[in-house]
């Protein structure tokens, strides 16, 4: 393959986005004369750096199977010019609609354009297919959300994040990076200096919008799923804070697919707690399908795995389990079980209940049976680990008896028979507060034998 480790791309504007390039053996720069699909990747994390061994593990994969790989830093990151002035902006998707657009120009390439990323990347992908550039045939979306505000590191179903801080500082310190001389030159100085004089913090731009409002509808794909064109396979870990999306993905886009894996918030081919899963085998399936047009053997439409009886106490490099595999309809029709608590116990709904559509969390407040209050200790959740584990030791969640302690618990009798779980909860409360604002948080959990 040829690797062009580092070239600028100029766009409408003036402003020169820092690029590598990795071409197939036998596709050259200037020559129209071999054409190949083109991935693009587009990060305000450094490709010279930062991002480099993740690139390195798979672009030269996609290369000797026939694609091209493109990897962007934006604006204000690594070697780009400008500044960065917040997350998924629509200058952000003209940028990365732009780049789609230079790529299906190029005469090495055929015209068919796939993007891809994790988090960010995972993002701005599904964003960019939302505008429906049509050189965007296919996405493959990982740990990312089709959701800002709901679903997103900033305001969880409404409720605000502590990690809206953490993430703030952590981009505040990503950004103030300088670019590197041995690429930019003798102006890497001012360039850096233009940056950090113009760097935002980010925080209060997200406290500042704290109801769903058009700021957070922007770049939501829920908001109008008929809009993304692209064919999309989304995939994320239980172990991570974006595990909503895959589902919601093969509810709401047609041709989809869907993976749900034990991992944390990584790429699944190294990604903990075990078993991973060969991302490249995933990923060329899904660009030989949408891109070059091949019929290879199908996929189910949802892959989903399955953990069974996690011991919070042991090693968590590697989770027990099975994976299933369900076509879309098999997932839409599948069993919906409802249970409902009363008096701390968790029973499974008569089909009375259900053909009289009474909803199971209901019953909690029917006239025979208490009502119960409750006000947890601010400590509550600190054994639930952390909302971005990126290792298999102390970022996930442990023994769970001491925030158990500080709330209102209903618990079945032992199961006499599997259950298996794939997809979304639900559940539904009947609530009243003495205070103006609140949280309410709802957790199911399965208790080790």
């Amino acid at each position: 393959m040829t690797v062009i480790e580092h070239f600028m791309i100029p766009l409408a504007d003036g402003t020169r986005l820092a690029a590598r390039l990795w071409l197939p053996e036998g596709v050259a720069l200037e020559s129209g004369a071999q054409q190949v699909p083109a991935i693009l990747e587009a990060l305000p994390y450094r490709k010279r750096d930062q991002t480099s061994a993740r690139d390195e593990s798979t672009y030269p994969v996609f290369a000797a199977a026939g694609y091209a790989g493109l990897r962007v830093d934006f604006r204000g990151n690594g070697e780009s010019d400008g500044v960065m002035d917040d997350e998924y902006t629509p200058a952000e998707l003209a940028d990365c609609m732009a780049m789609v657009e230079w790529l299906a120009a190029q005469p090495w390439c055929d015209g068919n354009v796939g993007m891809m990323g994790i988090s960010w990347g995972g993002f701005n992908a599904l964003q960019t297919a939302a505008l429906a550039p049509p050189a965007l045939k296919a996405v493959i979306s990982l740990c990312s959300t089709v959701d800002r505000y709901a679903d997103d590191i900033h305001y969880k179903g409404g409720a605000e994040m502590g990690t809206n801080l953490g993430w703030a500082s952590t981009m505040l310190c990503y950004g103030s990076r300088p670019p590197d001389p041995a690429l930019v030159g003798e102006g890497w100085r001012e360039q850096w200096l233009t940056r950090l004089a113009q760097l935002p913090w980010l925080m209060p731009t997200w406290l500042a919008h704290r109801d769903r409002d058009a700021y957070w509808e922007q770049g939501s794909i829920c908001e109008d799923y008929s809009a993304v064109q692209a064919k999309v396979v989304a995939i994320g870990g239980w172990a991570d804070g974006y595990h909503n999306t895959p589902p919601a993905v093969l509810e709401n886009l047609a041709d989809s697919q869907a993976i749900n894996g034990p991992w944390t918030h990584k790429y699944p081919h190294f990604a903990w707690p075990k078993p991973r899963m060969d991302f490249h085998a995933v990923a060329l399936a899904w660009w030989d399908r949408w891109l070059k047009g091949k019929a290879g053997e199908a996929a189910p439409d949802y892959r989903v795995f399955v953990s069974e009886n996690i011991d919070p106490t042991a090693s968590r490099a590697h989770c027990a389990g099975h994976w299933v595999g369900l076509s879309r309809e098999a997932y839409r029709t599948a069993e919906r079980q409802q249970w409902r608590a009363k008096d701390g116990v968790l029973l499974l709904s008569s089909a009375t209940d259900q053909e009289t559509g009474q909803a199971a969390g209901h019953h909690t407040t029917a006239s025979s049976e208490a009502v119960q209050s409750l006000h947890s200790p601010l400590d509550h959740g600190t054994r639930a680990g952390e909302y971005f584990p990126l290792a298999p030791g102390g970022d996930l969640p442990g023994n769970q008896a001491h925030d158990l302690s500080g709330a209102l618990v209903s618990t079945s009798a032992p199961l006499t028979q599997p259950l298996c779980l794939a997809g979304r909860s639900t559940v539904r409360l009947r609530v009243a507060s003495n205070q103006a604002q609140g949280r309410v948080i709802a957790r199911l959990h399965d208790v080790l034998p």
